[in-house]
């Protein structure tokens, strides 16, 4: 396991991107001045006005990209959740714990499927 710290004004998504890990963010707390959600079957981001705080975040990185889910919650306590986008930008700091993979064991390649770059993964 590896534990990271992000620092106020990082993007929580295109810092997990850039690092071009492989593997699973397995757990995530902290804050968000803003956050870019999208919702369950909706074609685009909803942007959700802070601060917030990161109740939970989790998902799959690849070099291809990451698939993360989050839930929020603003000050008077309501709770949002969905899939994370860029431009959700760290408050004060958000502190994850990531389950690194062997390099090639986890991609993203198109389903016909399902019309998305699914997870696709590799045994050794």
């Amino acid at each position: 396991m590896e534990a990271l710290r992000l620092q106020p004004g990082d993007d929580l998504r295109g810092a997990l991107e850039a690092a071009g890990r492989t593997g699973f963010v397995v757990a995530g707390i902290g804050s968000l001045t803003h956050a870019q959600l999208r919702f369950a079957g909706e074609p685009g981001p909803t942007r959700i006005e802070g601060p917030l705080e990161i109740l939970t975040l989790s998902g799959s990185l690849t070099p291809a990209g990451a698939h993360l889910h989050a839930s929020v919650s603003d000050a008077s306590g309501r709770v949002v959740g969905g899939h994370v986008c860029a431009g959700c930008e760290v408050r004060t700091t958000a502190e994850l714990l990531v389950a690194p993979l062997p390099a090639g064991s986890l991609s993203r390649e198109f389903d016909a499927a399902t019309g998305h770059a699914e997870l696709t993964v590799r045994r050794a």
